[in-house]
């Protein structure tokens, strides 16, 4: 971890506001103080082979905006949290820009959502941003578009977004700061809690009761999205420290802190891997026994012939559930035509279509190249 040159932080609402929900300007300094310094190879105890690339991910626009907008606490409708993270994103970027000035560092900010991230070109345009950004010396801040964004506001969480641009940048190293120093095999608060110091693989986790939420309550991860963060990151390739805020410097510099997720596998397309973890099915396709065992085993891609049935309103490119005739879930891809267009090709050949619906219908339905498999 010492050696790692392209890392990705990920810092919660809880480590950079007050309880009141506004920025805490000296948190943010404090947080910027170490990864300013972490650049520096040298100064992290590193060989002096040249500069570190930090990317952040940060939460805390909602958090940031709701002081200004006069709420004392997370509102619950989504209007009103869409308002506090268009008043906080530009207070917390803001915030950024000035604190990483005091070390001549240049921001930048990204702002993702799943969908985006799911689709080819976007992918595509996301990955040359970052790799630009990071070649002409700034540093990334990047955070979940929830402006428009409503499913992330919902159910999403910066924890898995953080695990997937670690994924995206091809990262080394991925550090989850949180106001805990580490996974602890039982509630922390409680005498006879411990931490566990490495993770080698999921089972090390049987039997670990893992708490849902974080403490300040401003944001809305907690520690089990994190541990699924990890296992995400874990599972590309990336090593994982999950730790508090406050020791952020040693988990940048190698030292022992927090828990240490070791890689579990080997890195994917990228794409595939926000199609799969961050993507929200829009409808199903239910497919015969054929079908599933040519997308899951012989992986190829999905024609009109082995469908038997759809639900669900979406267009063209948008993310489906592909299930077999017991209704489970064995993968998931973007699909290439409208919902109302797949009752009439049900169960036929391509070449039939083709002759009849003309030369746009010979194609397949969801092309390998857009299909992850949720199953083996």
């Amino acid at each position: 971890m010492r050696e790692a040159r392209r890392i990705v932080v990920k810092v919660g609402s809880s480590s950079l506001t007050t309880a009141a929900g506004g920025l805490d300007a000296d948190r943010v300094d404090a947080l910027v103080d170490v990864l300013a310094k972490a650049r520096d190879r040298t100064a992290a105890g590193a060989p002096d082979d040249g500069s570190r690339e930090i990317l952040l991910v940060s939460s805390g626009a909602i958090a940031a905006g709701l002081a200004p907008l006069g709420l004392i606490r997370r509102p619950r409708d989504l209007a009103r949290q869409q308002a506090a993270a268009s008043v906080g994103q530009g207070l917390l970027v803001a915030r950024y820009t000035a604190s990483f000035a005091r070390y001549g560092v240049r921001v930048g900010q990204v702002l993702l959502t799943s969908d985006d991230m799911a689709r080819r070109a976007h992918h595509r345009n996301a990955s040359r941003t970052f790799d630009q950004l990071l070649a002409m010396g700034a540093l990334p801040v990047v955070n979940e578009n929830d402006t428009v964004a409503t499913d992330e506001i919902r159910f999403g969480d910066n924890d898995r977004l953080a695990a997937l641009v670690a994924h995206l940048v091809r990262a080394d190293l991925l550090v989850l700061l949180s106001d805990v120093d580490g996974l602890y095999d039982g509630d922390p608060s409680l005498p006879g809690s411990s931490r566990i110091e490495e993770v080698r693989s999921p089972a090390d986790l049987d039997g670990v009761q893992i708490g849902s939420s974080g403490r300040a309550g401003v944001g809305t991860g907690g520690m089990v999205t994190k541990v699924e963060a990890a296992g995400i990151a874990a599972a590309a390739g990336i090593s994982v420290v999950l730790t508090s805020a406050v020791h952020a410097a040693d988990a940048l510099a190698g030292r022992a802190t927090g828990t240490h997720f070791h890689p579990t596998g080997r890195r994917s397309a990228d794409r595939l891997l926000w199609l799969q973890h961050a993507s929200t099915p829009q409808g199903a396709l239910t497919l015969d026994d054929g079908a599933v065992h040519a997308v899951t085993e012989r992986r190829t891609s999905l024609l009109p012939a082995g469908i038997r049935a759809v639900e669900g309103e979406f267009s063209a490119g948008d993310p489906v559930e592909l299930r077999d005739l017991a209704g489970r879930a064995v993968a998931r891809g973007l699909v290439n035509f409208d919902a109302k267009e797949i009752p009439q090709l049900i169960g036929r050949s391509t070449r039939d279509l083709a002759r009849e619906l003309g030369p746009a219908y010979e194609r397949e339905v969801v092309h390998r190249d857009d299909l992850v498999v949720l199953t083996k």
